[in-house]
């Protein structure tokens, strides 16, 4: 099957060769409500790049999508689309202020239109790489130019923001250094997570249209609890009310019940997460992957005893929450999505779809394994850290410091220095987490995203507000909600991000300060569930 989705249908005939192009970014009422919505192409946005710090250097770069045969270890071989042959693509690393310009070439087949988002950077709205709001679509054939300033340092990456291309193998991780950088450390490790089935199993596109046909009459996984059903804080997190989902969960239900012959090759059956609060996940994946490599043949990092190295983990998944420990080492952590935390020295971590977190770890004697189990899924990814002799451990070792002390977002607290400071709320948005498998009809406020119309139903807010979003989760199953341009704060006094996990039937308050005009992505970082609809703008008013 071709890239062929609702989505890439609407780009397809939206597609313009060269930087600049951007689709229904004109007036942008809003969808007849007499309100203007700031322009992507607009003097707002190009005001707000001209404050930000430049250091006047520029990092240029070509990204070619192209397919390409790549090689996960193991004789496994399989075809897909990736940036210059190579999954994970080649690291973009540059410091904090300089000017990246990256030109994409689409070499896709089919006619397959592509973009790049630069995920968590708070960077210029027409260099987004989301279309139609943003920019068309890059036709086949023809090439755009990025262009803006990496203003904040942290650890990033890059993938394409069209129909399901995130679950192919365009991606690749991004470093702003920090020309300051406060931590002290003798080495680094970059480590890109991954769930893969493209040229093994199918097709994203193929696991989408059987997503899409739901669970049928195998009984209702809406969810639509209460709202408060999870205790809150007075800081606007929740806590506890991790429970399972109860009957009719997408987790349990037999594909046999259906009666209907609809095809299962694609749709992951019974995996459940207390972590997770529930459900697990949607999609069977054959592989996982650590710098994309299987277990039976991982990539390796060799270092040597007692040093100190920074692991900055990326979690590319399209599907897959992972549990991440090395083996024989506890992990402190010092910063996720880009910003610093108070340190907190765990076992091991959660990460969602979309996180990122920086840890740092002082190296023992021998050979371990760094291993992300696939959360709740009964598989796991594999990488080894090597520091002396010893043998190779086993594809399915399982430290125990996995079920050691795990952190997760809610348990981290801002550094003092990225803290934002006490203000008054301006605004506060509801955005209600609303769907399920029974239909696959996920959504945001009970309305799919609508991409022949992206200015239907705005989240607006104003240059320079408070805003606060309640994200309230009415379905049976997490999602990791990705908050495109800006950075928002958990709570009074928890970490900054920009994707966060929501629990379901759970409710979650985030802030963040409105300095970065444009229209900007609010969406599920599940590829399928975002694809389906679980998306919204938050726009600034012109």
């Amino acid at each position: 099957m071709n890239s062929i989705t609702r989505r890439s249908l609407v780009l397809a005939g939206l597609g313009t060769a060269g930087a600049g192009a951007l689709a229904a970014c004109g007036s942008n009422s809003g969808s007849g409500s007499g309100q203007a919505l700031v322009s992507p192409a607009g003097s707002a946005v190009a005001d707000a790049e001209k404050k930000r710090a430049g250091t006047g250097r520029e990092h240029k770069l070509t990204l070619t999508a192209a397919p390409a045969t790549i090689d996960l270890g193991a004789g496994i071989m399989p075809k897909t689309w990736a940036f210059d042959g190579r999954t994970p693509g080649k690291e973009v690393r540059v410091s904090a202020g300089d000017t990246l310009v990256a030109t994409l070439a689409n070499q896709l087949p089919g006619k397959t239109p592509t973009s790049v988002h630069w995920h968590g950077l708070a960077l210029r709205n027409d260099m987004d790489g989301v279309p139609p709001t943003t920019q068309t679509a890059v036709r086949a054939g023809a090439t755009f130019t990025y262009r803006f300033i990496a203003e904040a340092p942290g650890t990033y990456f890059f993938h394409p923001h069209v129909g399901v291309q995130l679950d192919r193998g365009l991606y690749a991780p991004l470093v702003v250094e920090d020309p300051k950088e406060p931590l002290g450390y003798d080495d680094e490790w970059v480590v890109v997570l991954d769930d893969w089935l493209d040229g093994v199993s199918g097709t994203p596109d193929e696991a989408f249209a059987e997503l899409k046909h739901g669970m049928g009459d195998m009984g209702d996984m809406h969810g639509g609890g209460d709202s408060g059903s999870g205790s809150m804080s007075h800081d606007g997190m929740s806590h506890g009310g991790m429970g399972g989902m109860g009957g009719g969960s997408s987790a349990s239900a037999s594909p046999a019940s259906s009666g209907d012959g609809m095809s299962m090759k694609f749709m992951l059956m019974g995996a459940t997460s207390k972590l997770l609060g529930g459900d697990a996940g949607d999609v069977k994946y054959p592989h996982h992957l650590v710098n994309g490599r299987v277990p039976a043949d991982p990539d390796v990092y060799t270092g040597k005893p007692g040093k100190k190295v920074r692991l900055r983990i990326i979690n590319a998944g399209s599907d897959t929450a992972y549990r991440v420990a090395l083996g024989g080492h506890r992990l402190t952590v010092t910063h996720t999505d880009g910003f610093p935390v108070r340190h907190q020295q765990v076992d091991a971590l959660l990460i969602g779809m979309g996180e990122r977190y920086d840890v740092l770890v002082t190296l023992g004697d021998g050979v371990f394994p760094l291993v992300a189990a696939a959360e709740g899924k009964g598989a796991s990814g594999l990488a080894l850290m090597r520091t002396g002799s010893g043998g190779k451990p086993s594809a399915t070792v399982r430290p125990k410091e996995l079920d050691g002390k795990i952190v997760t977002a809610s348990q981290l607290r801002a550094a003092d220095s990225v803290r934002l400071k006490q203000a008054g709320t301006d605004v506060t948005h509801r955005i209600q987490l609303t769907g399920g498998m029974a239909k696959y009809d996920w959504a945001i406020n009970g309305k799919p995203f609508d991409m022949a119309d992206p200015q239907a139903n705005p989240l607006r807010i104003t240059e320079g507000q408070r805003v606060r979003l309640d994200f309230v989760n009415e379905t049976d199953m997490w999602h990791p909600v990705h908050l495109h341009g800006h950075t928002y704060q958990l709570g009074a006094s928890g970490p900054r991000k920009d994707t966060t996990i929501v629990l379901p039937q759970q409710k979650l308050s985030v802030f963040f300060d409105a300095d970065n005009p444009g229209q900007w992505m609010l969406h599920c970082h599940n590829a399928y569930h975002g694809e389906a609809g679980m998306m919204a703008n938050v726009a600034y008013r012109a």
